[in-house]
């Protein structure tokens, strides 16, 4: 793996990662993929943890335990350091996938226990045995009197002109005086060490009791932490299994930890491999890079042949692929838009890049790359990128022979990325359906490379451009264009002309949805218009209803009141109401519609093919619809009808932008979604919202299938949070 990252120029980014670890461990975790996702993913959502602590490998110490060894102190310290950061976790990661994590782990009261036996700094503490207080108590006096005795000689008169300084200094962990040569004749001792000046480090005879007594309690306090590290691995021998799975989990919790803490330092995000095959990257940056051009490609057949321009990206781009694909792979974080990115899962990841010719390897060029080749027949599902493929042979017969060995690849489901200068490769396979072509792309106007591509095409190398870039002499290249011949420099001005087109097209097409946006625009003002008129016929339907109600009220009041002459008003007055609120609702009456009759649905004109119940079969503009008859009007061949009356109708709007699924079975929810594409369809809509709720996930799970089968469809996804979010799907017709 390590010369892998060194192949796709990794290796600083892994090195950067493995600082946050609090040990190091193989960047692959073993496990269920998804729920380490899952896990990390909510791991980013908690606040900062406290860090983990620094903590060696306990795989030896394990063993020891497991042939009833003894561990030494800071080993068994070690061991302390990780349950209690795991009872830390305990108590803060309470709820989620996270918590249920945290509640299998069960911590023994035995090594509770031990826990609070030390302090800090990795010590036993005085309240475990009162001799590690006395011994304590004692070496501070001993201390504090060698200190004195020292203090004692640097003030006496004849000692003093011999030494070079007046500090006490610690040489292997004894007090010692620093003093010239000529000592002796006042003062006894043992020299323990010179300076670098040549000076004598002396500890003084009149200290040889203190560093004994010294010694003594060292020696006592040893013999009293073996005492205490025996009992503490005999209780460890019996919890061996524990220990084994909490220093497990322990690692598998710094990998998650060091990948949150990684990605929040970077500004980098997670992409979760994929069970398909494709490779679609959404402005991802390679971590090798400083401010670089992100890529946005879609790699969706097995082949990716990138050909063009020198020093034009074409390298970048396949490690960056490749790169993709293995931090995805091992879950590390990357700067990418993952929301709109996919990585398909692959077992193994292959890269021929460099020249394999040394002195050491006593191979060619050629033979090389034909080695490494020889290895990928007997793989399967792995991604591959090879770099120059022509490398060290005649273009033209490795041209033919890797067009072999490439189908042959393409038949083992291998997934291959190749970048080369060579025209003919790339035009042996520009017809298998499986292949596809990317061109990086090279600005004339100021002679560079603007480091973007263009699908779909071959492209040219730009040699002689790029020489003249790099100093060589405008006469050579001159000389050499003249070698190459007519013919071809003719071919690349064709490649040319080819690329400037496409580009051409890309601006015009851009230009073109610049405009359909405000057409849009325009469209859903006319809507709100529309909207606003609407809102104030119902108003105005309303008033009128309350003003025939009221009629009705007075109507009733004449039948009920005993003078005639006030009966004769109130009906009379009721039936003006009455007349009055008659001119203006609307006739509902419609005639029946019948097969072939002219019909208009929304905005558009047809003909009616079949009536069943309720629905009809249209045909508008060569589509056939299956709608609402109440959604359908007569044209052309409408009869006469002979009204009597003022009449205001109102027009009822042929689709809507907005569609609620609520409470619906999915059958349900299906049907009348396919009838309201169908109005939106017609009435010229080109984005509608669908509300389904989350609940569940059935009736969300109908609206997708349902969707990713509609023909007329651009693309569909979650709506934005403010439009719904996970509860909505946006749909683009």
């Amino acid at each position: 793996m390590e010369k892998l990252f060194s192949k796709l120029d990794l290796v600083d980014y892994a090195q950067s990662f493995k600082h946050f670890l609090a040990r190091e461990k193989p960047l692959f975790m073993e496990g269920d993929a998804n729920l380490h996702y899952k896990l990390i993913h909510e791991l980013l959502t908690r606040d900062r943890l406290k860090p983990l602590p620094e903590v060696p490998s306990l795989d030896v110490a394990l063993m020891h335990l497991s042939k009833m060894g003894i561990l030494r102190l800071n080993e068994i310290f070690a061991f302390v350091q990780i349950v209690k950061y795991m009872q830390y976790l305990k108590n803060m990661l309470i709820d989620q996938s996270l918590g249920e994590w945290m509640e299998r782990i069960l911590i023994p009261q035995e090594i509770t226990q031990i826990c609070d036996y030390f302090d800090e700094k990795g010590e036993l503490k005085p309240s475990v045995d009162e001799q590690f207080a006395n011994i304590a108590q004692s070496l501070k006096m001993v201390k504090d009197e060698m200190n004195s005795t020292l203090r004692r000689l640097i003030s006496t008169e004849k000692i003093a002109l011999y030494l070079a300084d007046k500090q006490i200094h610690y040489i292997n962990n004894q007090e010692a005086l620093l003093v010239r040569g000529g000592f002796n004749h006042v003062l006894k001792g043992n020299v323990i060490g010179r300076s670098s000046s040549g000076f004598f480090y002396v500890v003084p005879e009149s200290l040889g009791k203190l560093v004994s007594r010294e010694s003594e309690l060292i020696d006592r306090k040893e013999e009293l932490v073996y005492k205490y590290a025996k009992q503490i691995s005999s209780v460890f021998t019996k919890q061996l299994k524990f220990l084994g799975f909490v220093n497990k989990e322990f690692d598998r919790f710094d990998a998650y930890y060091a990948r949150v803490a990684y990605a929040r330092e970077k500004d980098m995000e997670f992409v979760l491999p994929s069970k398909s095959n494709t490779i679609k990257l959404e402005n991802f940056a390679h971590p090798a890079l400083v401010n670089p051009k992100p890529i946005t490609i879609n790699f969706s057949k097995q082949v990716l042949m990138i050909t063009g321009v020198n020093a034009g990206g074409k390298t970048m781009l396949l490690k960056s692929i490749l790169s993709a694909a293995i931090l995805s792979k091992y879950l590390l974080p990357m700067r990418i838009d993952a929301k709109h990115s996919s990585i398909g899962s692959f077992k193994e990841v292959f890269a021929i890049l460099d020249d394999p010719q040394n002195v050491k390897n006593d191979i060619s060029t050629f033979a090389g790359r034909m080695n490494e080749f020889s290895k990928l027949f007997g793989k399967k599902v792995a991604l591959i990128g090879v770099d120059e493929i022509e490398l060290g042979t005649d273009a033209d017969e490795a041209a033919n022979l890797f067009k072999v060995m490439i189908e042959k690849l393409i038949d083992k489901e291998m997934k291959i990325v190749i970048t080369t200068h060579h025209k003919r490769l790339a035009s042996l396979l520009a017809t298998h359906p499986e292949v596809e072509l990317l061109a990086a792309i090279y600005d004339e106007k100021s002679e560079r490379p603007t480091y973007g591509f263009l699908k779909g095409t071959i492209g040219r190398s730009y040699a002689f451009e790029t020489a003249l870039r790099y100093g060589i002499p405008q006469s050579l290249v001159a000389e050499a264009r003249v070698l190459y011949g007519e013919d071809k420099e003719k071919l690349n001005e064709l490649i040319q002309k080819n690329i400037d087109l496409e580009l051409e097209m890309r601006k015009t097409s851009e230009e073109l949805d610049a405009r359909l946006r405000e057409v849009e625009k325009l469209k859903e003002s006319l809507r709100d218009e529309k909207e606003r008129v609407r809102e104030e016929f119902d108003s105005a339907y309303s008033k009128m209803s309350k003003e025939f109600n009221q009629a009705i009220g007075e109507a009733k009041k004449a039948i009920k009141s005993s003078d005639t002459k006030e009966s004769h008003r109130l009906l009379n007055k009721a039936n003006q109401l009455h007349q009055e609120t008659r001119k203006v609702i609307p006739d509902q009456k419609a005639e029946p519609l019948h097969v072939n009759d002219k019909i208009k649905y929304g905005s558009s004109k047809g003909i009616i093919k079949s009536i069943k119940k309720e629905e009809a079969t249209i045909e508008c503009d060569g589509i056939m619809l299956r709608v609402p008859l109440s959604k359908l009007k007569r044209t052309g061949n409408q009869p006469k009808v002979h009204k009597a009356g003022v009449v205001i109708s109102k027009e009822t709007p042929s689709g809507s932008m907005i569609l609620d699924l609520h409470g619906l079975r999915a059958d349900e929810a299906v049907e009348r979604l396919d009838k309201f594409l169908s109005d939106a369809l017609m009435s010229g809509f080109d984005e509608v919202l669908v509300y389904h709720g989350i609940g569940t996930g059935k009736l969300a799970y109908a609206v997708r299938t349902f969707l990713s089968t509609y023909p007329s469809l651009v693309s569909y996804g979650d709506a934005p949070i403010n439009m719904g979010g996970y509860g909505a799907t946006l749909i683009k017709l």
